[in-house]
């Protein structure tokens, strides 16, 4: 019980920016979140203009270009089969390195706010 407690304790001192640690650290992860916002934006656009009405392309509304990229970049997949134009399958890659990117750095950020500690 005590470790939940702690860890209400943390997110509440990151989300008040308690120190100059937990001001980098929520930054960090402020900006992250916004920019992957903008990737998915930017990135549902994209494969809706290239795929949309292409033969063998299951991306037929915004809403399941939306719904791909989504899940591009929360799972690296997605049960709907892969881009079939050249540049969607150029935007594919470019979203699973974001995502595969992504981890990472939150990871390290977290793990350097640890250190810190």
């Amino acid at each position: 019980m005590r470790l939940f407690a702690d860890l209400g304790l943390e997110i509440h001192r990151v989300v008040r920016g308690s120190t100059d640690e937990h001001t980098k650290f929520r930054r960090r992860l402020a900006t992250t979140i916004l920019v992957t916002l903008v990737v998915d934006a930017v990135g549902s656009v994209l494969m809706y203009m290239l795929e949309h009405g292409k033969h063998g392309s299951q991306i037929g509304s915004a809403f399941k270009s939306f719904f791909w990229v989504t899940t591009q970049l929360l799972t690296v997949s997605s049960q709907m089969p892969n881009p079939v134009t050249t540049g969607g399958r150029i935007v594919d890659i470019f979203l699973e390195v974001w995502a595969i990117t992504v981890v990472a750095t939150v990871a390290a950020s977290f793990t350097a706010f640890l250190q810190k500690k």
